[in-house]
């Protein structure tokens, strides 16, 4: 029924596909939408979450830190990423809330912010895992 009506709106070539002869067809979806978008936490700030997630040296330097504290030059090391660019993106990542820091002597260590940073991963990696995406 519902695919009948959108198709029966289709009139000619100038038509779009948003075209529809009544503003709501299904209420109670709309309604529920609208209700999960008031519950979420400010758009804005989860897509900013998500953009610090989009780089793929964050991602790498993330993973590392999953296996706990390190410092710059062990970073480094150990992700293959020059320390430069490893201390400009822990800078990001700590404004960003992802990664805290820790100093011990002259040394600074760095580790996941909490555990939420590593169920985030954990969740990415296991969607990314199930396939079907570019």
């Amino acid at each position: 029924m519902c695919m009948t009506t959108h198709i029966s709106t289709i009139r000619s070539s100038e038509s779009t596909l948003d075209d529809c002869e009544v503003d709501c067809l299904h209420p109670p979806a709309v309604f529920a939408a609208r209700a999960a978008l008031a519950a979420m936490p400010p758009v804005p700030e989860v897509a900013g979450l998500f953009a610090l997630l989009a780089d793929s040296t964050r991602l790498r330097l993330l993973a590392a830190l999953a296996a706990g504290e390190l410092c710059v030059c062990d970073l480094a090391i150990a992700t293959g990423v020059n320390r430069s660019t490893v201390s400009h993106q822990l800078r990001t990542l700590r404004h960003g809330r992802l990664v805290r820091a820790r100093r011990e002597g002259r040394v600074v260590f760095y580790a996941l912010d909490d555990d939420h940073v590593r169920e985030l991963l954990a969740m990415g990696g296991a969607h990314a895992a199930e396939g079907g995406g570019p």
